[in-house]
């Protein structure tokens, strides 16, 4: 047996040939399966695209580089599911492009951090962070409350994440600008923005302006994060998964 080891190892060209057949081998054990199912993500109950509003401050916040300080994944560690809550289920970021999951925190993590503090709380934050944290590093941010967030295009945007894979329907796309102003009035009729993207927040986040500011946009986005999955209600087993 020794013999025929020292046979391969002594033989550059054979040892090759062996190690790509391996690997080949190996490789399609992987892939292969993969090309027999639709997505490697479990959808989940609650899981929808961004509506306008929140895709325009989910761009702003990327603009910004917020993603720099503040991760969108929690980890299955007892101390950060304390902290921040559940952790993240990949189906949660199966719409991102890019994902928002980060490197490192300086700020704490935002996966789940919709709802959590009201919007004039994030408004008086972004404007003026030590404000409320006395200890924040943060950088301040008062000029997107003086901003008007240029949507003219939001249509477009759609489209072009319907092309990566977003499922925006027509009727989504044809209702982009109107739903994203009908998200900014809480005097709007909001029925059918709400049955296209349920669980959106409705509200005039920035009320120092009668304009939709990037003020606006980006705490429509930070307000739904992670309320859209209903953890509570899937089963034990899926989550360990």
């Amino acid at each position: 047996m020794s013999f025929r080891h020292e046979v391969i190892e002594k033989n550059a060209i054979l040892l090759l040939v062996l190690t790509l057949i391996t690997v080949s081998i190996g490789g399609m054990v992987q892939i292969i399966p993969l090309f027999t199912i639709e997505s490697t993500i479990e959808r989940v109950e609650g899981e929808r695209p961004y509506s306008p509003l929140e895709q325009m401050g989910r761009n702003i916040y990327t603009r910004e580089g917020c993603y720099l300080c503040h991760s969108q994944q929690i980890r299955p560690f007892k101390d950060e599911v304390e902290r921040y809550g559940h952790y993240s289920l990949a189906a949660e970021s199966m719409y991102d492009h890019p994902f928002q999951w980060g490197s490192k925190r300086t700020g704490p993590d935002l996966a789940r951090v919709g709802g959590r503090y009201s919007n004039d709380w994030h408004v008086a934050h972004l404007s003026s962070p030590r404000a409320v944290v006395p200890e924040s590093v943060m950088p301040a941010y008062p000029f997107l409350a003086e901003r008007p967030l240029r949507y003219e295009d939001v249509a477009d945007h759609l489209k072009a994440l319907r092309a990566t894979g977003v499922p925006y329907t027509d009727d989504m796309i044809a209702n982009a600008k109107a739903d994203l102003e009908a998200q900014a009035n809480p005097d709007a009729d909001t029925n059918a923005l709400l049955k296209r993207y349920p669980k959106a927040v409705v509200a005039k986040f920035n009320t120092g302006s009668t304009e939709i500011t990037e003020l606006d946009a980006l705490i429509a986005y930070l307000q739904m994060l992670g309320t859209l999955v209903p953890i509570s209600n899937i089963p034990a087993d899926r989550l360990k998964q």
